[in-house]
């Protein structure tokens, strides 16, 4: 009868759990302050605008989808574009710069860009 040997090897140690951060308190506060926000859609806008005028969903949503093409348009040309009660779109040009790669800390050069500002009106400023 041929005798099983046993092993030499010992078993494996457990690895250690690195120790979990904790969270600073001011973080925790300001995360449990901080009220969910909601998100309005066009689709939403839509039927909104739709019950309040006695207009379709469908005619509101084009009505909505015309004025983004136009307010697009003409931010394309460069055009101001000023709402009263809303506030004033315009497009900003944004110098060439250089930046630093966060992950190396390599120089880069970021190129010169443009930008859609909005400003709002005073009503919209009081009203919020």
């Amino acid at each position: 009868m041929a005798v099983a040997k046993k092993s030499a090897r010992k078993p494996a140690a457990k690895k250690k759990a690195a120790p979990l951060k904790k969270a600073s308190s001011a973080r925790k506060t300001a995360a449990a302050k901080k009220p969910a926000s909601t998100t309005l859609t066009m689709r939403q806008l839509g039927t909104i605008i739709a019950e309040n005028n006695e207009l379709s969903k469908k005619q509101a949503n084009e009505l909505l989808d015309d004025l983004v093409d136009v307010l697009t348009k003409n931010l394309k040309k460069g055009t101001r574009i000023r709402i009263a009660g809303l506030g004033t779109f315009v497009v900003r040009k944004r110098a060439a710069r250089w930046g630093r790669n966060p992950a190396t800390g390599e120089k880069i050069r970021i190129k010169a860009s443009k930008k859609v500002a909005f400003r709002p009106a005073k009503e919209l400023k009081e009203a919020v």
